[in-house]
């Protein structure tokens, strides 16, 4: 049953009994809803007896501040930037807001950590040393609040810096199940089977090499990652043109929240760019001539002089003299450091 506010605070005494669900759960759940804090806001305003609550919150790195409300569609005009000492309730006259059409506001500033800072407001009539001391009470629950917002939102931007890194390095990886089949993967690696002949989910989303001799060598790796979590590593070349390889690795990470049928991680890495792309790109990044960058390209793939020189229509003597020109160029000092130059360098991130 709903009471006004002063009977329901003094007959109830709600304030020193926070434990209970009908703030606090909402207000450590708010973060995870959209928008934020929407049933905390709507429940403070409820309880609270007042026409609206509302929050502002100042996010790094956002060139605007976010405001969040019920009952009403503005932050109160309380400037966020004045200098309001963190935790301490100020009302609309302390502020020099005065009262807009009979409504009196208490607002508290409170700083989570240095990244994160949020004003809570509540907007009313006739408010008192009770909804001061309601918002007090919930000052420390609000602060480990925003102290999870802030360790969310660094996660969520290491998560997209390493997710752009993978990605530009054409990494992508897949959890497979002792059958074969596709447990979980990363964007990376579900655009990689969308538009790939080399590899695909088959029926029952089972991970189905094209050639029979990888599909063969890929299942016993699956098979040998659950009987024995302690294998090494092994790589399977897929395909070379364009080139497509992985590394079959078993599962060493427990988790409290990770999927038991997981038995084997496969890391992908196949080439985005074409053969023409490459070539252009030695060119800018070695100052090659167009046949030295191809050549170094064929070289970089693990042909030896004489093939590159046959794929090129080249004699072994003028390809000889060519690696010769590109390995002075691109600082190798033969064909393997020309292979890691190439293949590990920023022309990986291309």
């Amino acid at each position: 049953m709903d009471l006004p506010f002063g009977r329901y605070y003094t007959q109830e005494m709600r304030i020193p009994n926070l434990g209970e669900v009908e703030l606090l759960v909402p207000l450590q759940e708010g973060i995870f809803e959209q928008p934020m804090w929407s049933t905390f806001l709507s429940r403070l305003k409820r309880v609270a007896g007042v026409h609206a609550a509302h929050i502002r919150l100042r996010l790094p790195g956002a060139r605007d501040e976010t405001d969040l409300s019920a009952g009403a569609d503005q932050f109160p005009r309380a400037p966020s930037d004045a200098e309001l000492r963190e935790g301490r309730v100020y009302s609309a006259e302390e502020l020099g807001s005065g009262r807009d059409a009979d409504m009196d506001m208490r607002v508290m500033r409170l700083a989570g950590s240095e990244e994160i800072e949020a004003w809570i407001a509540l907007r009313g009539e006739d408010l008192d040393a009770e909804h001061s001391r309601l918002l007090t009470a919930l000052a420390p629950y609000f602060r480990v609040a925003l102290r999870v917002l802030a360790s969310l939102e660094r996660e969520k931007a290491r998560a997209s810096f390493s997710a752009d890194a993978l990605a530009r390095m054409n990494f992508g990886w897949i959890a497979l199940d002792e059958r074969c089949r596709v447990v979980e993967s990363d964007p990376q690696a579900e655009r990689f089977l969308a538009r790939s002949r080399v590899l695909r989910r088959g029926p029952y989303d089972r991970l189905t090499p094209s050639l029979p001799e990888i599909d063969r060598q890929l299942t016993a790796l699956v098979r040998d990652c659950a009987a024995d979590p302690n294998m090494r590593p092994r790589a399977i070349n897929m395909c070379r043109d364009p080139w497509i390889e992985v590394l079959v690795s078993p599962v060493h990470l427990d988790t409290l929240v990770g999927d038991s049928r997981t038995v084997a991680m496969l890391y992908l890495r196949g080439d985005r760019s074409s053969s023409a792309d490459r070539h252009e790109q030695l060119v800018d990044l070695f100052d090659l001539t167009p046949a030295e960058a191809r050549l170094a390209w064929s070289l970089s793939q693990g042909l030896s002089i004489a093939e590159a020189a046959e794929q090129h229509g080249l004699t072994v003597e003028t390809a000889r003299y060519y690696s010769k020109k590109i390995y002075a160029k691109t600082g190798a000092r033969g064909q393997v450091d020309l292979v890691r130059n190439i293949l590990t360098g920023v022309l990986a991130l291309a």
